[in-house]
C-alpha cells in the first residue's frame, strides 16, 4: 500500500507543478487516443448502420469478421500494422513506422470493430416496424437513417465509450508500432510499462493514476450525455403512453 500512496502523491505533485515530460506524454496520449476514437466513429457508425439495415450477399461473413475484430488481441493488430508500415513493407515508403500516425492507425483498427458491432447491435434492438413506419411517413433515406440513429443513440454512445476505452487502455500495439520513443511516441500506457520494467513502481503508479484520471474524465462526459439522452427518451415514452391512454 505504501507504493500506491506514494504513486498517488507523486501523481498529484507532477500535475500540480506541470512537469514538462509528463505533460508531453499526457498531451500525446490525448491526441492519439482522441484521433483514433474519432476515426473509429466515422468508420464504425456508418458501417454498423449499413450492417443493421441492409441484406446482401456476404453480410453474415462481414458480421462475423466484425465480431472477431471486437475480440482481436491488440498485439495481433500491432503485428499486422507493423508489417504494413515497416520500411520493407507494402506501405514502408510512407515512413510512418515509429510515429504517432502509426499508433493512431493501430488503435483505430482496434476501436472500429467495437464501435461497429455495438452500433449494429443498438440498431437491431429497435422495433422491427420502426423502419416501415418512418418510410410510410414519407421520410427520405437520409431522414430514415438519421431518425434511427437518434432512436438508438443510447447504444451508440455506449459504442463510443467502448471504443475510447479500447484505445486509452491499449499498450501492446502502441509499443510495437510506436516504439515508445521519448518526445516522439511515448504515451501513458507505454511509459507506465517502461517504468515498471525499470523497477520504478512509484513513478509507474503516478502515471497510472494520471491515466485513470484522463480515462475517467472523458468517460464521465460521455456518460452524462448518455444519461441525459436516456432521460429524454423516458420522458417521451411516458408522454406517448399518456396520449394513448
Amino acid at each position: 500500500m505504501e507504493a500506491v500512496w506514494q504513486g498517488l502523491v507523486q501523481a498529484f505533485y507532477l500535475l500540480i507543478r506541470l512537469d514538462p515530460e509528463v505533460m508531453e506524454v499526457v498531451s500525446l496520449t490525448f491526441r492519439v487516443c482522441g484521433l483514433a476514437t474519432a476515426i473509429s466513429i466515422l468508420a464504425g457508425v456508418p458501417l454498423g448502420v449499413f450492417l443493421a439495415s441492409r441484406e446482401f450477399p456476404g453480410r453474415r461473413l462481414l458480421i462475423s469478421l466484425v465480431n472477431t475484430g471486437m475480440g482481436m488481441p491488440p498485439v495481433v493488430v500491432g503485428l499486422w500494422v507493423s508489417f504494413l508500415l515497416w520500411r520493407s513493407g507494402p506501405l514502408g515508403r510512407w515512413g510512418l513506422i515509429y510515429t504517432p500516425a502509426a499508433m493512431v492507425i493501430a488503435q483505430a483498427f482496434i476501436a472500429t470493430p467495437l464501435v461497429t458491432g455495438l452500433t449494429m447491435a443498438a440498431l437491431q434492438q429497435l422495433p422491427a416496424k420502426l423502419k416501415t413506419q418512418i418510410l410510410a411517413l414519407g421520410a427520405s433515406p437520409g431522414q430514415l437513417y438519421w431518425t434511427m440513429l437518434k432512436e438508438a443513440r443510447l447504444g451508440i454512445l455506449a459504442a463510443i465509450i467502448a471504443g475510447f476505452g479500447g484505445v486509452i487502455s491499449e499498450v501492446g500495439a502502441a509499443a510495437m508500432v510506436g516504439g515508445n520513443i521519448m518526445h516522439q511516441t511515448r504515451v501513458l500506457t507505454t511509459a507506465t510499462m517502461l517504468e515498471v520494467s525499470r523497477g520504478h513502481f512509484d513513478v509507474a503508479m503516478a502515471l497510472s493514476f494520471i491515466l485513470l484520471g484522463l480515462a475517467f474524465s472523458i468517460t464521465a462526459v460521455l456518460t452524462v450525455l448518455q444519461q441525459r439522452a436516456q432521460a429524454t427518451t423516458g420522458d417521451r415514452r411516458r408522454l406517448m403512453r399518456l396520449f394513448r391512454s
